[in-house]
């Protein structure tokens, strides 16, 4: 029941449409009166030329000429003009087969203007709205006299009766009173169609209340009045056209929730849903209406919901609905099926399989709500056999395989994440390796659904191929039959076995390799065949599926991320064998999955890693996942550089990144993976990111990968982040107290002198092939870090391991100017040698420091003999550069004089 504010909106729209009702009626007068002034005014301009005609005649010809009118045509006096479904167009004027009859009027041309916002409102949403509100009216005043209490249940049923008794005799005279007329009713108007609808809304509601609310009807008298009902608006539909149909549906639809009660009657319901679907499935069947077949799904599937959450769920009515409704549309809408139309063979058409994959999907909604009660989940695996048969007889609903193997996987795996204990294994007792004792029976139910799905999926899947001229049937057979058993298998190893090790399913799994295997051998003897190759390669990868889980389920629950990079590298070779390019993405899938795999889990087996460095879990979680991706890009390559190359690459370049990062994290924590940072894994970590950044740098040269490309700029970012963040900031440790180690061999050497020597061969790496802009910039980091190695040095050796502590003498100021002038005159030395002018610029960066601390720091910290000598080396050292600069680097060439001119020349 609607609530106040919808009868005030009903209201609204009831006084609305009454007024534009009126001045609807005035346009159409005007209109009516302006085609009869333009028929008058053809009829007037017609020539006539009358043969001639006897003396006799001839005198008599003028007064009956002038006295009566041109007779009319018999079948215009005998029989209506036909009746059209769609918009109706003026028939042209009927002729006489008289002889003395004068010739037809010319036809009037067609007004293809498009008619106004005005037109529209007048003749078209007037004559709908006005259809609802009859509607709407017929469903209040029942609601009324209800709540006032004014008339009996007997007396509401009868009036509604009568209510649509009246409306569809008023459809009916309106319909009769155009065809018959000698002018055309208006196509937009549609008049007796809507009062058709609104009749047949009423009549719907009348039967369902008379049975639902007041029971007097029992459910076989109620039956088959709604579906007499339900043929009358069928028969209807098929005179008066798609308005009727529309409307009438919808009302058909939403009369349960209009005329309602406090306890809601589901097998009622789901009668009565049944009837007006059938009805609903023929009409669309009939007229080839695939809005009204879609229309009528989507309200079916809707009406699954309301009371879906309740505690005490009826399954039984809502299991009778989705079976009825799919058993309506294999017989009536799938193509090619039973009563369905006809279609080209090999296409798989929308709706069939759309159809199909709704109430599949209806069926799994009943599975979860009800915790896997036991009948819902008969009805489920019933709709999904039906699936298979309806897709077997006819191609058009193969698509709704894919949708029955989703709905398989979803509703085993919503059970194997259930965390109910009591349904773990059989109730006869625990199987060796499964797991504790089970005390609740429908996990024998789901083992044997499970059974049957696999099986089924599996058989039909092989059986398939080679039954149709069409590639997509067979492809789609053969996937689903290869992915649903693995996916069951999948789903009931982690509810029973808890992802952990068991031989049975580790058994299952080689079984399933098996026939797979055994699937695969068949298919490649076959002959030539649309699909096949396609589904041999399917069938072949399932093998190397099912083999990878049954090292899975035998061996650690790590063990299921190498399984799946495996299966990328087999399918990738598989693909090189057979060109298939879904092979390719089926890899590239593959590298996807085990990538999500070490989100969820980035250790791979939890706290289970070990505290041996680099050959722990993380050197087999990472390192054959890794090695797996290269060897699978390698072969993948061979082909072409596509999207699943790409994205094996990326799985590749980011298995290796993680492997040197975990392996680094794992060595410097000392195995605790949640341990803070420090600056030995921040100098590990930017080392390794450096060296792999040099490589695919090398490696890009050659392979002109994209992936190659993007991957050494990420690499070369992530160690400047690493350097500048962790090295120079938050473990630097002039800033903070830490123990640097021994004299010479301590973190400096491999923080910062190593970091710098890498980042100087990166830059020569990327010189030539990159912008200067980004080599130059590397190169300065190198050089930044080879002063920080030099600065740090002298620091270890005036204050030892923990540099942050002590004041700074004199002699340590020295020893800096020192250190940093002995530096820059070393790169200008390196410069002259290799003739380098980067070496040489950065040996006067170091130098022009060098003499900005002489000037800024000494003069003012040092004292007495430093602060002389400090000055008075600085002053040798740019002297003796200056020299170099002039003797050797630009030393000017004298130009000898020209020789004086020869005598006589």
């Amino acid at each position: 029941m609607f609530d106040g504010p919808f009868d005030v909106f009903a209201l609204i729209i009831a006084i609305t449409a009454f007024l534009i009702a009126i001045k609807a009626s005035s346009q159409a007068a005007e209109l009516r009166r302006r085609l009869n002034a333009l028929e008058e005014m053809l009829y007037a301009q017609r020539p006539i030329q009358p043969p001639p005609l006897p003396a006799q005649v001839q005198a008599e010809a003028p007064a009956t000429a002038a006295s009566e009118p041109p007779p009319l045509a018999p079948e215009a006096e005998t029989a209506p003009p036909p009746l059209v479904t769609e918009e109706l167009s003026p028939p042209p004027l009927a002729t006489s087969p008289q002889a003395d009859a004068p010739p037809p009027l010319p036809a009037p041309a067609p007004d293809i203007r498009e008619p106004g916002f005005e037109e529209r409102l007048g003749t078209r949403w007037v004559v709908w709205i006005g259809g609802l509100a009859l509607a709407l009216g017929g469903f209040f005043m029942v609601r009324y006299s209800i709540e006032a209490g004014l008339l009996g249940p007997g007396v509401r049923v009868f009036l509604g009766g009568l209510f649509a008794a009246a409306l569809l005799g008023a459809g009916e005279w309106t319909r009769r009173k155009e065809s018959i007329s000698n002018i055309a009713a208006l196509p937009i108007a549609n008049i007796p169609a809507i009062l058709t609808a609104a009749g047949t809304a009423v009549a719907f509601a009348t039967i369902y209340a008379a049975y639902a609310l007041y029971g007097f009807l029992v459910p076989a008298t109620a039956f088959v009045l709604l579906g007499i009902v339900a043929m009358c608006t069928l028969a209807a539909a098929l005179l008066h056209g798609p308005a009727l149909a529309g409307l009438g549906v919808v009302g058909a639809f939403v009369t349960p929730v209009l005329v309602s009660s406090g306890k809601p009657d589901y097998w009622a319901l789901y009668v009565y849903l049944a009837v007006v679907s059938a009805a609903s499935f023929g009409l669309a069947r009939i007229r080839l209406w695939r809005w009204l077949a879609v229309t009528t799904i989507v309200f079916a599937v809707l009406w699954l919901f309301p009371g879906l959450d309740a505690g005490d769920l009826q399954v039984a009515p809502r299991a009778f609905h989705v079976i009825a409704g799919f058993a309506l549309a294999a017989l009536l809408v799938v193509c090619g099926f039973m009563f369905g139309p006809a279609i080209e063979d090999g296409e798989i058409e929308p709706i069939s399989s759309g159809s199909l994959g709704a109430y599949l999907f209806g069926a799994m909604l009943i599975v979860l709500s009800s915790t896997h009660a036991d009948l819902a989940l008969i009805a489920f695996t019933l709709l999904v056999g039906g699936t298979l048969l309806v897709a077997w007889r006819a191609p058009a609903a193969t698509g709704a395989l894919g949708a029955a193997a989703a709905a398989v996987f979803i509703v085993f795996a919503e059970w194997a994440v259930r965390a109910n204990p009591d349904m773990l294994v059989l109730p006869g007792g625990p199987i060796a390796g499964i797991g504790p004792v089970a005390t609740d029976s429908s996990v024998t139910l789901h083992l044997v659904t499970a059974a049957i799905f696999a099986a089924g999926f599996g058989i039909a899947g092989f059986l398939a191929q080679g039954r149709s001229n069409s590639a997509i049937i067979p492809v789609v057979w053969s996937a689903a039959g290869v992915a649903t058993p693995i996916a069951i298998l999948v789903a009931l190893y982690a509810r029973i076995a808890h992802l952990d090790r068991s031989i049975p399913f580790a058994i299952l799994a080689v079984l399933l390799a098996a026939a797979f295997g055994a699937a695969t051998e068949a298919l490649t003897r076959r002959e030539p065949r649309p699909g096949i190759a396609i589904s041999t390669a399917l069938f072949a990868t399932g093998t190397l599926g099912a083999l990878a889980l049954a090292l899975t389920f035998a061996l650690e629950k790590g063990w299921l991320t190498i399984a799946l990079a495996l299966m990328s590298l087999g399918t990738a070779w598989i693909s090189m064998q057979r060109p298939i390019p879904f092979l390719r993405w089926l890899a590239a899938i593959f590298a996807g999955l085990v990538t999500a795999r070490i989100a969820y889990d980035p250790r791979i087996v939890g706290d289970a890693v070990g505290t041996t460095p680099i050959f722990n879990w993380l050197l087999w979680g990472y390192g054959l996942p890794a090695a797996s991706f290269w060897a699978a890009s390698i072969f993948l390559r061979r082909r072409t550089d596509d999207a699943p190359l790409r994205t094996v690459e990326t799985a590749a370049i980011l298995f290796t990144a993680l492997l040197a990062f975990m392996e680094i994290r794992h060595f410097a924590t000392g195995g605790s993976m949640t341990a803070p940072p420090s600056l030995l894994e921040f100098a590990l970590q930017a080392c390794v990111a450096l060296a792999m950044a040099i490589g695919l740098e090398r490696l890009r040269l050659r392979s002109r990968s994209i992936v190659h490309n993007v991957g050494a700029v990420v690499l070369t970012t992530i160690a400047g982040l690493i350097s500048v963040f962790g090295l120079l900031i938050l473990e630097n440790p002039l800033m903070w107290r830490i123990d640097v180690g021994g004299a010479v061999f301590n973190l400096l050497l491999l923080g910062y002198a190593l970091p710098a020597v890498l980042m100087l061969l990166l830059s020569y790496a990327v010189v030539g092939e990159r912008g200067k802009v980004y080599a130059n910039t590397i190169a300065g980091g190198a050089l930044v870090f080879a002063l920080a190695y030099v600065t740090l040095e002298v620091r270890r050796f005036y204050h030892g391991p923990i540099l942050s502590t002590g004041p700074t003498t004199g002699a340590e100021q020295y020893t800096y100017s020192i250190g940093w002038l002995g530096f820059g005159v070393a790169l200008l030395g390196i410069g002259i040698l290799v003739n380098s002018e980067r070496a040489r610029l950065a040996s006067a960066a170091v130098i022009a420091l060098t003499i900005l601390k002489a000037f800024v720091i000494d003069m003012s910290t040092l004292t007495g003999v430093y602060r002389a000598l400090s000055f008075m080396c600085l002053g040798v050292v740019l002297v003796a550069i200056g020299w170099l600069y002039q003797r050797i680097l630009f030393r000017r060439q004298v130009t000898p004089p020209p020789a004086a001119p020869q005598p006589g020349t």
